[in-house]
């Protein structure tokens, strides 16, 4: 099994960031280990320009992405981590595949739609092209399985149509240059809402710092946080269905049972007919013990630049390697000279 799997360098990570995707990716770095396969996880550092960014937070923003990273578990020893700027072949295949791509699959992107607005002549290229630079990211390295979640099917659909149509028409039924690779569904990812509006997912962006739980934040800053908490002023239900048109409990014990690695079931037997003033010294609690460590690990790392460089240099080094057979073979598929 080889697992690829991409993140963008947003910074300023939280909460949802962990439970969303980077625990997801620790559980499966070692699953595959175990079992004789590859991750590759990089950051996505090519899709950031895509919009327009700041270059000089889009570099710092790497380096937390990776202290990050690092600090929850990922392994440079279990997995390659690295981010895309430094594998050439990234952009590269991107190109070949423009050439097989069409023009009316990427229209039905409903991505490209959703962040072009109502502008679409005033966006970039890179943005309406930047699902076959997806593409590209997972067929380089012949994964066998993307993890995905429900807004990334598309995507995945549209690099097995690119990877179809290049078989079809430029390799011998025997012989095709790229794998198709199959989705693989992670457990259900947390969606870890606001702490001040249980209608909209937490998010760097809020410009209320008290609306989310930053993986910088200490134990003081973690435990005012759950107090201020919005909420409603009934008592927490005694199962899930009582959680129905209350956005916010629901949020709450979402995260603890997220955390706790139980249902919400279970957190409401536990908690059931108590108010908040009771659930959220415990979800404080909770927060602060499985953060805590994750904390200042990446607090630590995040000092080090040197070495973060270096953890990318190593990853970028291997996944060329990686790389080179397929860009190789879709070159002489394609009939273009190579030195």
């Amino acid at each position: 099994m080889r697992i690829v799997s991409g993140i963008q360098p947003t910074g300023n990570l939280h909460l949802g960031n962990y439970l969303g995707a980077i625990r997801n990716w620790v559980r499966m770095q070692d699953e595959v280990a175990a079992g004789g396969g590859l991750s590759l996880y990089f950051l996505a550092d090519l899709h950031a320009i895509s919009q327009p960014h700041v270059p000089a937070e889009l570099s710092a923003n790497c380096r937390e992405m990776v202290a990050a990273l690092l600090a929850c578990g990922i392994d440079p020893d279990k997995s390659v981590l690295f981010n895309q700027a430094q594998v050439p072949q990234h952009a590269e295949l991107q190109w070949l595949l423009t050439g097989t791509a069409r023009m009316g699959w990427l229209n039905r992107m409903t991505q490209w739609k959703d962040k072009a607005g109502k502008n679409r002549e005033g966006q970039s290229v890179a943005l309406f092209a930047y699902p076959v630079l997806q593409a590209a990211d997972v067929l380089l390295y012949q994964a066998t399985h993307v993890p995905v979640g429900e807004d990334q099917k598309q995507h995945l659909e549209l690099a097995r149509d690119i990877a179809q149509k290049f078989n079809n028409d430029f390799c011998a039924e025997d012989a095709p240059v790229f794998t198709l690779p199959d989705p693989t569904i992670p457990p259900e990812a947390a969606r870890i809402m606001s702490l001040r509006d249980g209608s909209a997912k937490m998010s760097k962006s809020d410009p209320s710092d008290m609306s989310r739980i930053n993986l910088t934040d200490d134990a003081d800053a973690i435990m005012q946080k759950v107090k201020k908490a919005k909420t409603d002023p009934e008592p927490l239900p005694s199962d899930k269905a009582g959680l129905e048109g209350r956005p916010e409990a629901a949020n709450l014990v979402g995260i603890y049972a997220a955390m706790a690695g139980i249902s919400a079931d279970t957190v409401l037997g536990e908690f059931g007919g108590q108010g908040f003033g009771r659930f959220k010294p415990a979800l404080g609690e909770l927060l602060v013990d499985r953060l805590a460590p994750i904390n200042a690990r990446f607090n630590q790392l995040r000092q080090d630049q040197a070495a973060l460089d270096q953890v990318l240099r190593q990853g970028a080094a291997r996944a060329r390697e990686l790389a080179a057979p397929t860009l190789e073979a879709a070159y002489a598929a394609l009939g273009l000279l190579r030195g």
